[in-house]
């Protein structure tokens, strides 16, 4: 099973993968993709840390998601991915993506799209259950910088792919959600 867990901000929706993965019945790896990068987020991170369960296991992956997912992809684990929305970011920032965008350069970054395409082919083929948190970032005005629109662009089709892929698409706003596929 495979389910794609979308919203805002606060919008609940780790509390929701986080409950849906306590309830599966299986052994829980919890995979992080945000970077300490300064002291709001190490903030942010340790809420995370302090919510989870101790008996979950931790993989800490800013780039390589699908490489990560399929070492720790078994048939009795639960796979929980927070966030889609952050991996992108790192992945935009890690090449020439982001720079060229703020430049007024339309760019394209082999390593965002390899990176989003094998993680597309690798999901449906793996054990256990996978649950990925991210963003909906596309219900608000478009952004006026360059490298705004590109992630916000960026975020949409990553959104879409893997809402073609999961068996399951939740949104949920002010922690009420609604299933969508």
């Amino acid at each position: 099973m495979r389910e794609l867990i979308i919203g805002g901000a606060r919008s609940g929706k780790s509390l929701l993968a986080e409950r849906r993965a306590g309830d599966s019945g299986l052994r829980v790896v919890y995979v992080a993709t945000a970077q300490p990068l300064d002291a709001e987020m190490s903030r942010r991170i340790a809420q995370h840390q302090e919510r989870r369960r101790a008996d979950w296991g931790l993989v800490e992956e800013p780039l390589e998601l699908a490489a990560a997912l399929r070492r720790h992809a078994a048939p009795d684990v639960c796979l929980l991915v927070d966030c889609l929305t952050l991996w992108l970011s790192n992945l935009l920032f890690a090449g020439d993506t982001a720079s060229g965008a703020a430049a007024g350069e339309t760019a394209s970054c082999q390593r965002l799209s390899g990176a989003i395409q094998a993680l597309s082919d690798l999901l449906p083929q793996l054990p256990g259950q996978v649950i990925l948190v991210s963003n909906e970032v596309g219900s608000g005005i478009v952004p006026m910088a360059a490298l705004a629109r590109l992630f916000a662009d960026e975020q949409g089709r990553l959104n879409q792919r893997m809402a073609a892929v999961c068996d399951k698409v939740t949104l949920v706003v002010a922690g009420l959600p609604l299933s969508l596929k």
